[in-house]
């Protein structure tokens, strides 16, 4: 038997009262088990009568084992009872200890899932996105695919900004060489700030095969601590000066990156290219958009728990992001000397939102009834096996259970936001909104 009481911060406290004739039999059955492990003089290990332990013990020699055998399934039917959903860790405190025909009551405290006011859901209005192709960014489309084929080429001449220089180097700090500090053959584009503040500045001029000491200063807050704020002189020496030769844009460089016989073909194609990546970035911003509105309009307190668990999501995506560029987050946090109280902070603002956007889409859900078909999770097992770079077949054959009740939830939750995104009024962007962008434009250039 359970009751409850709703506190502040989408918390509630559970009471709950297990009989003394259940408790009883949870304390032979912890006798049972851990008996054993009592010393009792006059019996062998083990084999002391539960009476005489206690006896000796106290009463309540076995009450922490036999609460851990009541506890799961008591706090358990107490949460279907009430029909909440925790979301952390209980904080559970004995009431009454079962004592002859009275019964153990303990209550927790418990964050749950909140209760979800929904606002206008049906029927928002969401600004046109226009979503034209400048000649800038095609001229951008096709210098990247002319720096994909560039090549390097040695040059005969002092250094200048923007070459790339194979060299080597070796640091000191008052004549004593640092970890770190001595290499053999790094190449560094100069002007690119790779290196410290002043060294790649002090490379201009230098030709093939010339030594120099250069002078410079580490910052204040460079991450080792032991060179923050020092002198130090390296020792460098200009192996060999590189340049970027960019092909010529023709109708041969055409021929060479792609299927199209002229440059004008290329063109038009990267165009309609960007035209069509552009009306599909103008659709999801308005499902954003409508999302966004929908999230506004609807009233939920956020627990701190879904708050906090959500922010080591958001971290445990980007120490993964890191490990693929060979950084720990340990490291990262070390380098930027930056604390995780810091960086938690940071992502809290974010991470507040992405569980109240959740929150949210899961009421519309279930006000609107929405589940999904075996096709909309077919749709949504397709996206992640093209993802993840395997054939649908073998994604699906691979599926936990786990795995498919998150495909069906991402199918359902799509759903959703279709159904308000058909609902959705486009309106034109408001008079003194569109001059107030066409001035920043303006201003920008």
């Amino acid at each position: 038997m359970a009751t409850m009481e709703k506190l502040e911060g989408s918390k509630v406290k559970l009471t709950i009262e297990v009989s003394a004739e259940q408790f009883e039999a949870a304390t032979q059955k912890a006798y049972q088990k851990a008996g054993k492990r009592f010393n009792v003089p006059g019996f062998r290990k083990g084999k002391a009568p539960r009476k005489v332990i206690e006896n000796m013990y106290g009463p309540l020699a076995f009450f922490d084992d036999a609460f851990d055998i009541v506890y799961p399934e008591a706090y358990q039917a107490a949460i279907a009872e009430q029909g909440v959903e925790p979301v952390d860790r209980p904080d559970v405190s004995i009431e009454t200890l079962p004592e002859g025909e009275t019964p153990l009551v303990f209550s927790l405290v418990v964050a749950v899932k909140p209760e979800v006011e929904l606002g206008a859901y049906k029927g928002i209005e969401v600004e046109k996105r226009a979503y034209n192709v400048t000649d800038d960014e095609v001229d951008a489309a096709i210098a990247q695919l002319q720096e994909g084929v560039a090549r390097m080429v040695d040059v005969d001449r002092p250094v200048e900004n923007g070459d790339t220089v194979n060299l080597d180097y070796s640091g000191s700090v008052d004549g004593v060489k640092f970890d770190g500090g001595t290499a053999q053959g790094q190449t560094l584009t100069i002007g690119s700030g790779q290196f410290i503040p002043g060294f790649e500045e002090q490379m201009v001029g230098m030709a093939v095969g010339e030594e120099k000491d250069i002078e410079v200063t580490f910052p204040e807050e460079y991450h080792a601590e032991n060179l923050a704020g020092k002198k130090a002189v390296f020792a460098v020496k200009v192996n060999g000066i590189q340049v970027k030769e960019l092909p010529t844009l023709d109708d041969e460089f055409a021929k060479d990156v792609s299927e199209y016989d002229t440059l004008e073909a290329l063109r038009d194609a990267k165009r309609q290219e960007l035209l069509e990546q552009a009306e599909k970035n103008a659709k999801i911003q308005k499902e954003n958009d409508v999302v966004r509105k929908a999230v506004e309009n609807a009233t939920v307190e956020v627990p701190d728990a879904m708050v906090e668990r959500q922010i080591d999501s958001f971290l445990q995506d980007m120490g993964y992001r890191l490990q693929m560029q060979g950084i720990s987050l340990e490291d990262y946090l070390k380098y930027t000397n930056t604390e995780i109280s810091a960086l938690r902070d940071q992502y809290r603002a974010d991470a507040a939102l992405r569980v109240k956007s959740q929150l949210v889409l899961e009421a519309i859900r279930k006000a609107e009834n929405i589940e999904p078909t075996a096709e909309d999770i077919d749709e949504q097992s397709a996206k992640q096996a093209k993802r993840a770079g395997q054939e649908v077949e073998a994604f699906k054959a691979n599926l936990t259970d786990e795995h498919k009740a998150y495909l069906s939830d991402l199918a359902a939750i799509q759903k959703v936001c279709d159904l308000m995104k058909a609902g959705a009024t486009v309106v034109d962007k408001k008079p003194e909104e569109a001059a107030e962008t066409a001035e920043e434009t303006k201003t920008e250039e």
